[in-house]
């Protein structure tokens, strides 16, 4: 039997930064969380390892003025259930658990926001349901397929994730960007996790990254990555520049996506893993660019057109 747990309420009272009104959706049983702010164009936004939709609470503030900005929670994070036990986690649980997310609240022309674990997620979804996505934005993430090694930094991480004997939240968001963090906003990331029972989903996603080209994702991610190289409708690539576990894999989408073309690649200055916590503003003013290019480029094709 499945033992799900539910972070108590109290424990996201009064977090700095973060006002938003939770809103739920069942979805197998379990209770998954999300942010919806503003209104207009939707731009989903997906949060990796070990975080959730806090990470994007200062991108949401700037682009709710203009858009309706979703970021859920995946299970085992956030404000959302979580599985006291790793082997319900899996890739293909995560990836139903989006394709359902989405199809629950009725989103279409979404602009996906992706880094980190949710780009791995987020991007099998766009894969299987191309339809549903208008633009992409892909920030320090990857399409692994298990046909390379991976970096030593990731390796690292990977043992320290599933051996070390109490997952220091605190200080897995003090590696991962480059700038200090205030202390009340590391109490943010552990809010989630009251104890180490809670860990469970934050201990096996780095477990669940293919290595080799039987594992499971790897037939998700190959199709993700062939509907990319078909790719013409907007897209925009922004790495940090002082990731150690990403560093490098934005060649593959620069190579690989046909309409980058139109975006020159973003290097996002003096940021880490989390380039959302170092420089939200920034970035959300880049999306937020992003998408005016876009429109605009879709609103000057019909006069291209008639010349």
């Amino acid at each position: 039997m499945i033992e799900m747990l539910r972070t108590p309420d109290s424990r996201f009272y009064g977090l700095p930064e973060y006002p938003f009104n939770p809103n739920y959706v069942e979805i197998n049983g379990g209770r998954l969380h999300y942010v919806d702010e503003g209104s207009g164009e939707v731009i989903l936004c997906l949060h990796g390892e070990p975080t959730w939709s806090y990470l994007y609470r200062k991108m949401i503030f700037p682009l709710k003025k203009n858009y309706r900005v979703i970021a859920p929670d995946f299970f085992g994070f956030g404000r959302s259930d979580k599985f006291s036990n790793q082997k319900d986690y899996s890739f293909n649980m995560h990836y139903r658990t989006l394709i359902k997310f989405i199809e629950k609240t009725e989103l279409k022309d979404i602009t996906l926001v992706v880094q980190d674990w949710g780009g791995l997620i987020g991007l099998s979804v766009l894969g299987k349901h191309p339809e549903l996505f208008k633009r992409v934005v892909i920030m320090n993430t990857s399409l692994p397929i298990g046909t390379r090694p991976m970096p030593l930094a990731f390796k690292i991480w990977r043992a320290f994730s599933r051996f070390w004997p109490k997952f220091p939240i605190e200080k897995v968001m003090k590696m991962g960007c480059h700038k200090e963090v205030k202390k009340e906003i590391l109490t943010g990331y552990r809010a989630p996790f009251p104890t180490e029972k809670y860990l469970a989903g934050a201990r096996v996603w780095p477990q669940l990254v293919p290595t080799g080209t039987e594992d499971p994702g790897v037939n998700q991610m190959t199709r993700a990555r062939e509907v990319l190289k078909n790719w013409t409708k907007p897209a925009l690539v922004m790495f940090s520049d002082k990731d150690p576990i990403t560093r490098g894999a934005e060649k593959w989408f620069l190579n690989n996506i046909p309409s980058i073309e139109h975006e020159p690649f973003i290097s996002i200055p003096n940021a880490g893993h989390f380039l959302q916590e170092d420089k939200g503003k920034l970035i959300a003013e880049h999306i937020h660019e992003f998408i005016l290019r876009s429109n605009a480029r879709v609103q000057e094709s019909p006069v291209s057109a008639e010349e």
